[in-house]
């Protein structure tokens, strides 16, 4: 290969200098993420409801020898989401790159019926907790992040959204259709933004599958399954690479999403989840 092809591939894949914002970046898989993309040369503004793992993922940043800062954000209110963006442009000038990781489910939304918690029997404020959380808590930030990114008339918005949002999982009644939300606002972020704004606007989705985090420990190594003993056996009985993703897997699928590599890519949909949305499970 040539220096010039090289040069021309390199560049095709680069984001150094680039300024990312990423919710939720205080947990395990997007303080991951943040951190590997601050490893490829981008600034990276860790955003959290939990201020102290914001700071800790910023450290571990600049401790590195990248560039961070930390906010406190609360994605389902605009006043901190717009607080949250003032100190974004206040130290970096920009915002190339949201990445919306915040998101989750809550107890109150779940069927248990080991424990005779059947569907009719939900919290209604635990499932619109996890809808707001997994749908406002994209939609919000999207609105005041995506103000720049049209002021800028580029930028890139990646979602995240789930392999149970086609497929959803069976005690998860508001998780699910939450995600199933934000994959069909994804689709129509990226055709407004292009239509009305600017093609240089992209948005993109992952879908993660199953990712150990301290939110689902429960889900994968306490609750009995439907099918076997379970749930964790569930899990892997249905997923054909038979084990968990590891956080820094999320990292390839979004910076191919934040490239120019990916300039003609928009509305699309990327799963990592170890083929568990191949699988029908027969």
């Amino acid at each position: 290969m040539s220096n010039n092809s090289s040069a021309k591939l390199n560049e095709l894949f680069s984001l150094s200098g680039k300024v990312a914002a990423i919710t939720g970046a205080g947990g395990v898989l997007f303080g991951a993420v943040a951190r590997g993309l601050a490893a490829l040369g981008v600034k990276v503004a860790a955003l959290d409801l939990r201020l102290e793992e914001a700071s800790r993922t910023a450290d571990e940043i600049k401790a590195a020898g990248g560039t961070a800062l930390a906010a406190e954000i609360d994605v389902l209110k605009q006043e901190s989401v717009a607080k949250a963006k003032e100190a974004v442009l206040q130290q970096f000038g920009r915002v190339d790159i949201l990445i919306n990781g915040a998101g989750g489910n809550h107890p109150k939304s779940i069927t248990r019926q080991e424990e005779g918690l059947f569907f009719p029997d939900l919290a209604i404020d635990g499932i619109r907790f996890t809808f707001d959380l997994n749908i406002m808590g994209t939609v919000i930030p999207s609105m005041i992040f995506g103000k720049v990114m049209i002021q800028q008339a580029e930028g890139v918005i990646i979602n995240t959204s789930s392999m149970s949002a086609d497929t959803p999982l069976s005690r998860t009644v508001a998780y699910s259709a939450a995600k199933a939300g934000v994959s069909n606002f994804t689709k129509w972020l990226a055709a407004y933004m292009a239509f009305n704004h600017s093609p240089r606007i992209r948005v993109n989705e992952i879908r993660p599958g199953f990712f150990p985090t301290l939110q689902n420990t429960d889900l994968i190594n306490k609750t009995p399954g439907t099918l076997t003993a379970t749930r964790g056996s569930d899990i892997l009985g249905k997923t054909p690479m038979k084990r968990y993703g590891k956080p820094e897997e999320l990292l390839g699928a979004i910076v191919y999403l934040c490239s120019p590599s990916a300039s003609f890519t928009t509305g699309a949909s990327l799963a990592i989840d170890g083929g568990f949305g191949s699988f029908s499970g027969v």
